[in-house]
């Protein structure tokens, strides 16, 4: 769909970014800029299934465009902003055919004495009563790290957790490479008063640029660079900048200031590609349960040398940016600069998928290798952490297995 229009502050870095020949882009949000085409995409979705079009088309008729009124993060009653409890589940709901169990905590994935997955124990949060929901097929999709404390916490033939002949769960776990820098820029002061709100995160970002140059950088792969500033609704953190920019000032004189300096803030975010590496895994704690009695994970980490120059080349590259935009800026070390690991919270990897059983944990339509009505259908799968957002490619993984596992379910294979 058509992106939203950038503002003054990603104005002024896509005129920098001209000159450093880094490419600002626009960025195609999960957001309704128009309405949806709701006769003829649910035919093209569903080709051959009339009560899928049937029920799609109703409910995309039901979404609007978005009006820039609101900031996404307070939600969206008109449904344009993408969310799977509006857009998601109400379709779903609508076939007859999903029940929802609420304040569920799964423990274990249960198994009959053939090894097959019968279902899944959980614990009522609210009664803290234990029960089964049965199932032909189970597939968790619990997030990276739940997915593989699930699996960690099954009971199997061996004692290595559920599906884990290969030894590959909870390994491999990775997170996006994060940093930032920001800056005061003169040429975003005394901006007119505008709703900047309601347009709801970035319009603009930055795709990696220096595919080619890999020999040259010191790093595999790459980043892309996120932005924002402006006038957006202003929160009581927001003001810090008055204590550098207006010293001591108070009464009138530091409403002025307020109004002068508030929207003159701008800066880069720094999403990159990790590669999997021995020292970032996940394991069971043997000594620490949860509330609910169950095992939880304990977390090892270590930062390679290609995630500390990544993080570094995005500082010199913000610092850039900056600069071009008439700010002044200080990079940091990479060590320094780069975020914690899982604050990025793109974490992925874990019970990666694979050609082969002895060294992977799921097949490319994440289906276990060692159970076969088990499926894997989130993040844990992704066998590397692209520099993307993985949201997308979580969707479309699981769109494509759930219809393999229909066709194989309709066969009698599953």
């Amino acid at each position: 769909m058509p992106p939203p229009k950038p503002r003054v502050g990603e104005l002024l870095a896509k005129k920098a970014g001209r000159k450093l020949g880094v490419p600002v882009v626009a960025a195609h949000r999960a957001v309704l800029s128009q309405p949806m085409d709701w006769k003829n995409l649910p035919k093209v979705l569903f080709p051959n299934n009339p009560k899928a079009q049937e029920i799609l088309g109703k409910d995309m008729m039901s979404r609007a465009a978005c009006f820039w009124a609101t900031n996404c993060i307070r939600g969206c009653s008109i449904r344009a902003n993408f969310q799977s409890t509006t857009v998601l589940l109400p379709p779903a709901l609508a076939t007859g055919n999903l029940d929802i169990i609420t304040d569920a905590m799964v423990r274990e994935v249960v198994l009959d004495d053939s090894g097959k997955a019968t279902g899944v124990h959980y614990i009522d949060k609210v009664t803290r009563r234990d029960a089964i929901a049965k199932a032909r097929v189970v597939i968790l999709a619990a997030s990276t790290c739940e997915t593989s404390r699930i699996l960690l916490n099954s009971k199997s033939r061996d004692k290595a957790g559920l599906a884990n002949s290969s030894g590959q769960v909870g390994l491999n776990l990775m997170d996006s490479v994060g940093t930032r820098l920001g800056a005061h820029i003169p040429a975003m002061e005394d901006l007119p008063p505008m709703n900047e709100d309601g347009a709801g995160g970035l319009h603009t970002y930055v795709p990696w640029w220096l595919v080619n140059e890999h020999a040259k950088l010191g790093f595999a792969r790459g980043y892309h660079i996120e932005m924002g500033g402006g006038r957006q609704m202003p929160e009581v953190k927001n003001f810090g900048y008055l204590d550098s920019t207006s010293p001591g000032v108070y009464g009138r004189k530091l409403k002025e200031e307020a109004r002068r300096y508030y929207g003159a803030q701008f800066g880069f975010s720094g999403r990159g590609e990790m590669l999997p590496n021995k020292d970032c895994y996940s394991e069971l704690d043997p000594n620490v349960v949860d509330q609910w009695g169950i095992p939880v994970l304990r977390f090892h980490w270590k930062w390679s040398d290609h995630e500390i120059k990544q993080a570094e080349h995005m500082q010199q590259s913000f610092a850039a940016m900056i600069e071009g935009m008439g700010g002044k800026a200080k990079p940091l070390s990479g060590a320094d600069a780069i975020q914690r690991p899982g604050e990025i919270i793109h974490e992925v990897g874990t019970a990666r998928m694979g050609y082969k059983a002895a060294e992977s944990v799921a097949n490319q339509y994440c289906q276990t290798w060692d159970v076969k009505n088990l499926f894997l259908m989130d993040g844990s799968v992704l066998p590397s952490n692209p520099d993307k957002n993985p949201t997308l490619t979580i969707l479309a993984l699981a769109w494509r297995s759930s219809e393999w596992l229909m066709e194989e379910m309709k066969r009698g294979n599953i």
